[in-house]
């Protein structure tokens, strides 16, 4: 063995090779012991987990490796099932095995000459079987006719398979495998089997690793190991994950097509437009700070969009507009990822996932949104719905040169293709002499052919159907239509092994117009073919309409419409006199670049206050109970109300209202938003001796649905008592007891020499729902002292029993 390791270096040294060579075979070669050695750590680690469930709860794994029905209420455990899969896994194991040789091996050694020796040496599916973390039905969202399941699939493996090509051993030892199985079962049936056909495929991309055995070792190499495993998400992405599907019909004759097919439910248009406040990454020599160059990844299921990067921003202005197909609500979420762009490793600088129910409900959001995974940040982003209607009336075309429409190509089949572009010239037989006889014989093979299908610059490739004069591809591709009247369908179908056309086609969309469902499905003739070679589509247009919000609706989720200052009306006389509010944060000013008023900077933490949900009924003075326990009356024209953004008001129509309050909106974390709430403080818990209490503390507190978390906006502190002469320095503490580490507690920035400081800094506690209303946040105000200082370090401090709360409508109050 030392010998062997010597070798290398002494075959260096005998051609002379520089000893360079011998370092970067040493890198290469400690980098891919590394990824092994990681490889099986996360194996073991996962078969760990696999093992005591349990017990790896109570171990406190990281929440990544924890299954689903722990964080989430309305998924399912069924254990139950699992029993099932672990005694039906051997027998499964077994069909397998038969499988791959009689199947598969044949196949692949069709596939290719140098193919010809491949043979299963091992097949065994281990003892490990797929695990079901979780499962969660829809019922509501969907139709009546169907039953909806999404499936956490869990899949730690101990599978062995090896294969030999021409001496060379391949195999595979030990699979990993994480991602969400959706199962729709529809039609449902009055008859046996009650249910028509089973639709299958991931939502997104499922995570996937492979611990390689034997020559595939090789593909740990650092710069392989990427590519491969990408290569091998891509192959599973193309046929399970959206919009591909599998579809099984469970009863004789039936029609699946509109299964595996359905037309999407509809369009989500993203405006870019900016953000702020983004974190530094670029550094000068490690130490000195500089600015990023921000670029954005949008992502919705298989397609993703990037960005221009603007270089040297912080608060960078993009202004872009993307547009993504959306083919299952609920169920798809549009992912945002900043990154800062570096000649070597691009920095992440955050990110953020909207569900897009929220979006189809409330038809258009207008929102600053908040980073995830970052210390600050936030995104300002323009979302709209389109919905998919069958009215030419829609199809104007946009003068921004946006989408009007959208074009859906079912393609079927093609028929009597030519085997070879020299068969048939123009329609007509073109005879070719062709001398060479091995030459001759590939081309007299059937054809392997694949469809490009393009629509102005955006071209698309179908799978290839090898050997095949009549091939079925059975796909559905979506195209944007910006002019339906003037834009065309080119299609194109071509020989994989000679690269040569055999036969193309061009479809006016204007032939779609002439049919009252803008819908084609026939049979088109190829040109440059044979006269009787057919290809068999199905195309329906859609025109893209934005529909106008409920104004009835409560808003539910990411958005909700921005209207004007609350006006409140007390009573003078006989007359009704309409006062503001008194102002407690600063109207926005208006952008430069964009006509729409910038985020409120300081108040809300660029969480625009909604004002949708007001009631117009008037609201009874409330009762409001103060530091010493007492109830008082609480007069409603010194309690502040945040300024909203200029617009109409909502103008109650009863001649007293006492108070009207409003809780901020956290429309961008997924929270039902509502403005009218029971008011229910918490007393004070510190006192100065006396009945006056030590000050005021301004909260907003609400739990976010979408990001299963709890926000807590402190806003500001007012007639905080000093604790000497020379002033103090606040900040305030925030504990969600009974946790009290020192890793879980949030702190807001210090204020110097004040007495009635403005944080309007946002917390997040990422809990469940259950959990949160067990809990009590304990929020001190203490003065940031010298070290060695006498001086009394907390200032008050609140107890805010959350069970006692409407968490999901929120509260913010003095």
């Amino acid at each position: 063995r030392a010998l062997l390791w010597l070798g290398p270096v002494y075959l260096a040294g005998y051609l002379g090779l520089s000893g360079s060579w011998v370092l970067l075979a040493l890198a290469l070669w400690l980098c891919w012991g590394h990824n092994r050695r990681g490889k099986r750590d996360r194996l073991a680690a996962a078969f760990a987990l696999l093992e005591d469930e349990r017990e790896a709860v109570c171990r406190g794994l990281a929440a990544r490796h924890l299954p689903a029905w722990v964080h989430f209420p309305d998924v399912e455990r069924v254990e139950w099932l699992n029993k099932v899969l672990v005694q039906a896994w051997p027998y499964f194991g077994t069909i397998m095995e038969k499988t791959f040789k009689e199947v598969l091996e044949p196949k692949i050694r069709a596939k290719n000459v140098h193919l010809k020796t491949c043979t299963f040496t091992k097949i065994h599916f281990g003892e490990k079987c797929p695990r079901i973390n979780g499962i969660k039905a829809y019922t509501k969202e969907i139709g009546r006719r169907q039953v909806t399941l999404d499936l956490q699939i869990c899949y730690i493996g101990d599978c062995e398979i090896h294969m030999d090509i021409s001496k060379f051993n391949l195999g595979v030892k030990g699979v990993q495998l994480y991602g969400t199985l959706r199962v729709i079962l529809e039609p449902l049936l009055t008859d046996a089997p009650f249910v028509g056909a089973v639709t299958l495929f991931f939502m997104q991309k499922p995570h996937l690793e492979i611990n390689w055995a034997g020559m595939s070792n090789l593909l740990d190499v650092p710069g392989i190991n990427v590519m491969s495993d990408s290569l091998i998400q891509d192959f599973i992405a193309a046929r399970l994950v959206l919009p591909n599907r599998i579809t099984v019909p469970l009863k004789k004759n039936m029609d699946i097509a509109h299964l595996r097919f359905p037309i999407p439910q509809g369009v989500i248009r993203v405006h870019l437009l900016e953000a702020e406040n983004l974190v530094q990454k670029d550094s000068f020599l490690g130490a000195i700070r500089g600015k990023s160059d921000p670029y954005a990844l949008l992502r919705l299921g298989t397609v993703q969009y990037r960005s221009k990067t603007v270089s040297r921003d912080l608060n960078p202005i993009w202004n872009e507009t993307f547009e993504f197909v959306v083919h299952e609500v609920p169920g798809q979420d549009l992912e945002v990822d900043l990154y800062d762009e570096d000649p070597d490793k691009d920095d992440f600088m955050g990110s953020l996932l909207i569900g897009l129910v929220d979006v189809m409900n409330d038809r258009t959001v207008d929102e600053w949104f908040p980073l995830s995974k970052t210390t600050s940040g936030h995104l300002h982003l323009k979302l709209e719905w389109l919905s998919l209607v069958n009215d030419q009336e829609k199809l104007h075309e946009d003068k921004k040169g946006l989408s009007t429409a959208i074009l859906i190509v079912y393609l079927d089949s093609a028929f009597n293709l030519p085997k070879n572009h020299f068969e048939y010239s123009n329609g007509e037989c073109g005879a070719k002499k062709i001398k060479n006889n091995k030459y001759l014989k590939k081309m007299e093979r059937e054809p392997s052919s694949f469809v490009l299908l393009t629509v102005g610059n955006k071209t698309q490739k179908s799978k290839t159907c090898n050997f095949s004069k009549d091939p079925t591809w059975g796909q559905a591709f979506t195209f944007f239509v910006h002019s339906a009247h003037s834009q065309s369908l080119h299609i194109e179908i071509k020989d994989k092994e000679r690269d040569s056309a055999l036969g193309t086609s061009v479809v006016c969309l204007s032939h779609l117009l002439k049919d009252p469902n803008m819908t084609l499905d026939q049979r088109f003739q190829l040109d440059h073919s044979s006269s009787d070679s057919f290809i068999q589509m199905k195309l329906v247009l859609r025109a893209l309409n934005v529909e106008e919000p409920d104004p009835q609706r409560v808003k539910a989720g990411v958005s909700a419409s921005k209207q004007g200052p609350v006006r409140v009306m007390e009573k003078g006389g006989n007359q009704q006199k309409f006062v503001s509010p008194p102002e407690v944060s600063k109207v926005p000013p208006v952008s430069k670049d964009s006509a729409a008023p910038e985020s409120l900077p300081k108040r809300d933490s660029r969480e625009e206050l909604d004002t949708k949900d007001i009631s117009a009924a008037p609201v009874p003075s409330e009762i409001v109970a103060g530091p010493d326990g007492v109830e008082h009356k609480q007069n409603p024209e010194h309690l502040p109300l945040p300024v909203l953004h200029s617009g109409a008001a909502a103008v109650p129509t009863l001649p007293v209202v006492q108070e009207l309050r409003l809780a901020p909106s956290v429309t961008s974390l997924g929270s039902l938003p509502s403005s009218c709430f029971e008011l229910s403080s918490s007393n004070l818990d510190i006192h100065n001796g006396t009945e006056m209490p030590l000050g005021e503390i301004q909260l907003t507190v609400r739990y976010a649905s979408i990001r299963q978390s709890l926000v807590v906006l402190v806003n500001g502190c007012r007639n905080l008592v000093p604790s000497s002469n020379r002033g103090v320095d606040p900040y305030v503490r925030i504990y969600l007891l009974p946790d009290r580490r020192w890793t879980s507690r949030k702190k807001t920035s210090v204020k110097k020499k004040t007495l009635n400081p403005q944080y309007d800094e946002k917390f997040e506690f990422f809990e469940s729902l259950e959990n949160v209303k067990k809990r009590t946040l304990d929020i001190a105000v203490k003065n940031s002292r010298p070290f060695i200082s006498q001086e009394r370090k907390d200032l008050g401090k609140v107890r805010i029993d959350l069970s006692q709360e409407d968490l999901i409508k929120g509260f913010a109050q003095w």
